[in-house]
């Protein structure tokens, strides 16, 4: 089941392990139980603190297993096999249940341990999903700390039944006590900030009472950053405050194109940002979203910056790197159906389609990658591009052709999306040639046109383009001295991974040659 180099691994974690555990199993004779079986042959002869019994339970998932503390009722269960993304997530159950320590922070730990109620999560994945993993190691851990709170990972593809009875259309989906709780990605903060209602009050409390920043980053993904490190290296107080520290590439699959790293995938690259600004002395403040730009009264005063919690924080400069989102079609029935058959994530929610008919609207390098990584999952795809010829790099163009699965239709401006009994049931799209109608019978709609910059917020107070775009010169100066941006959220052309990480530190040194010439008085 596992080649020598994943084995050779295993084993020096193994040698973690503080406390004996015991892996509970279930199996049936599918063939899936089968490769189950092997796996956990593999894991118990790692080391003499793994044990391996069969669960004769009737009530279970099969094929699942728990792997829990021997003599407690500590423990977290897997239905399915947790490969793929996941195997990070089985490595660090079986740690985390044989008593290695989080790396969590000790306040964070402690708010788990103290909450009080009976919490019985299940959290619907799948194997291709890069975002699943943060969710199912986070309630993971929080099982492990806290008696009260169960979680049992599920892999969507291999229990379609259930899905569908459950209508989970979108993964990770997270069920709390047998009903729907959450969506889409969440980190640990987020998942305790919910479960813990005085938990944002607490915060705000806290922020309110730092002191002035010099240089206060907005936005945590790549441009924001670099911009922290830069500024951080300059010995001078720097900040972050972000929504998601991450922010899209979170959502990101394969990255090829940054230079000197051949490939690499969202979620390691932005576990890898986070711990690169950690070596600095810059203070994180994650889960934190601006809504307010105060500019500063004079020219080398204190900005402030209004978070959604209430609290305030203030800075001489600032840093504007809020990103961007998934551009939205605004179509009747998009919204109705998000989740139910409308997607934005073909690496996230693909297996919940398999052998299904879907559509992906837009033609650019995003719509048709996802074209071609659906059609090795679902039954059929049909690409509908608005435009009269489709915008993707001609090698994708080719590579979507020689698909027998895949239909495209060009000059087709999606109008509707059709649903009945809560799900997606087809599109209706207009013929920009002939004028005319037509609807497509399908049970799921992938929406990739695009972004739209995250500045909503900043309207009426710094100038922005008839995009929404921060307007930046090339020192990344916006129309408010002292307040810089930098990457998806600017009108710098070309929204790239290494153009905003390179942007990023451009605006930390234009906000470091600010701060000195125009020194605090």
């Amino acid at each position: 089941m596992l080649d020598a180099n994943i084995k050779q691994q295993l084993n020096a974690y193994m040698d973690k392990l503080q406390q004996p555990i015991e892996l509970v199993a279930a199996y049936d004779d599918s063939k899936k139980s089968q490769e189950l079986k092997e796996l956990l042959e593999e894991l118990a002869g790692m080391s003499e603190k793994i044990s391996l019994r069969t669960d004769d339970a009737a009530d279970v998932r099969r094929p699942s297993f728990a792997i829990n503390r021997t003599g407690t009722d500590i423990g977290v269960r897997f239905a399915g096999i947790p490969m793929g993304h996941e195997f990070t997530s089985l490595v660090l159950a079986l740690l985390q249940v044989g008593g290695h320590p989080s790396k969590a922070a000790q306040d964070l730990i402690q708010q788990i341990q103290e909450l009080d109620g009976e919490f019985e999560f299940e959290t619907y994945f799948s194997l291709s999903c890069q975002n699943c993993p943060d969710v199912v190691q986070a309630l993971n851990l929080m099982s492990v700390l806290n008696p009260k709170i169960k979680h049992t990972s599920i892999d969507g593809a291999l229990f379609q039944d259930e899905v569908e009875q459950r209508e989970v259309m979108a993964v990770p989906s997270v069920y709390l006590n047998g009903q729907p709780w959450g969506q889409g990605r969440m980190t640990l903060e987020e998942i305790v900030a919910k479960l813990d209602t005085k938990s944002a009050e607490k915060e705000a409390e806290k922020i309110n009472q730092k002191d002035a920043f010099e240089v206060l980053v907005i936005g945590g993904g790549p441009a924001g950053s670099a911009a922290a490190i830069y500024a951080a290296r300059k010995g001078i107080a720097t900040g972050i405050a972000a929504e998601r520290f991450g922010g899209q590439v979170a959502d990101t699959m394969g990255i090829e194109n940054l230079i000197s790293v051949p490939y690499t995938e969202g979620p390691k690259l932005v576990a890898a940002m986070e711990q690169h600004v950690n070596e600095y002395d810059v203070d994180i403040m994650n889960m934190q979203l601006a809504e307010k730009l105060i500019p500063a009264a004079e020219k080398g005063g204190l900005h402030e910056v209004r978070l959604a919690n209430g609290a305030s924080l203030k800075s001489r400069t600032v840093v504007l790197s809020t990103g961007a989102r998934w551009r939205q079609l605004g179509v009747p029935g998009e919204a109705e159906y998000r989740n139910k058959g409308v997607a934005y994530c073909p690496h996230c929610d693909g297996p919940l389609f398999k052998g299904k008919h879907v559509a992906v609207i837009g033609g650019g390098n995003s719509g048709v990658e996802a074209a071609i990584d659906l059609a090795g999952i679902v039954g059929h795809v049909t690409l509908i591009e608005f435009g009269a010829e489709m915008r993707a790099d001609e090698v994708l163009q080719k590579k979507l052709r020689s698909l027998n699965n895949v239909d495209i239709i060009t000059s087709g401006q999606t109008t509707e999306i059709t649903g009945e009994n809560g799900k997606v049931n087809g599109l209706t799209y207009t013929d920009r040639n002939s004028g005319e109608s037509r609807h497509v019978a399908l049970e799921g709609v992938f929406v990739q046109i695009g972004l739209v910059p995250n500045t909503e917020w900043l309207k009426g107070d710094i100038e922005l383009s008839q995009h929404g775009e921060i307007v930046i010169n090339d020192r990344n100066e916006t129309s408010i001295p002292g307040v810089f941006a930098a990457g998806d959220a600017t009108t710098v052309p070309y929204k790239q991974i290494v153009i905003s990480m390179g942007e990023g530190s451009k605006a930390a040194l234009s906000a470091f040659d600010f701060l000195i010439r125009n020194s605090a008085e």
